[in-house]
């Protein structure tokens, strides 16, 4: 089990406002923090959570190449309502969304990059 996963960004704000929507669309839901602290997200209140820092360093934040965080999406409507959603609020297209038969006969994915270039993907297995 993965207690929680952190991406770095480097305006808190653009990112809650990303995350809120594109995260919302699979359930997740921005939990309460005292005000200065940066987003965090559960679905259904569970682990794993997802943190969104600015470096501690001072430095910018960047992405991981060749790295990249896979949320579960219940439906392929929903794949694709997290593309959408994601394109709109800044994001960069990674891979449209549609079947991914290499990876199995029901596997439907989109991939995105948030608007710090942390690569997303939301794959719906049903």
């Amino acid at each position: 089990m993965i207690s929680h996963i952190t991406l770095g960004t480097n305006d808190p704000a653009r990112a809650g406002r990303f995350y809120d929507e594109v995260l919302g669309i699979l359930g997740f839901d921005r939990l309460p923090k005292p005000p200065g602290k940066p987003p965090a997200y559960a679905r259904d209140g569970r682990m794993p959570t997802i943190y969104l820092y600015t470096p501690e360093d001072g430095r910018p934040a960047t992405w991981g190449n060749g790295t990249h965080v896979a949320f579960v999406a219940e439906t392929t409507a929903a794949v694709d309502a997290f593309h959408a959603a994601a394109l709109r609020l800044g994001g960069m297209c990674e891979g449209r969304p549609g079947p991914r038969p290499d990876y199995g006969e029901t596997y439907y994915a989109a991939y995105v990059r948030d608007p710090d270039g942390n690569k997303l993907q939301a794959v719906c297995y049903a």
